[in-house]
């Protein structure tokens, strides 16, 4: 959920904090890893693979 979709005051620092945790995770991933993780489409996609070596497109077609 968005900040601006929260409810509540409690609900909007939830996801502000939620959101600078994600970031500051990411960024620790991405050095790590040494580039960039993929955003979008190309995020799915890597993902959707990883997770048993097929692509959305092939899991959609069965």
């Amino acid at each position: 959920m968005g900040v601006e979709q929260a409810a509540t005051e409690k609900g909007k620092q939830a996801a502000r904090g939620l959101r600078k945790s994600a970031a500051a995770d990411e960024k620790k991933v991405e050095s790590q890893k040494g580039s960039d993780l993929a955003k979008g489409a190309d995020r799915f996609e890597e993902r959707s693979k990883s997770s048993d070596g097929k692509s959305a497109e092939e899991k959609q077609r069965l």
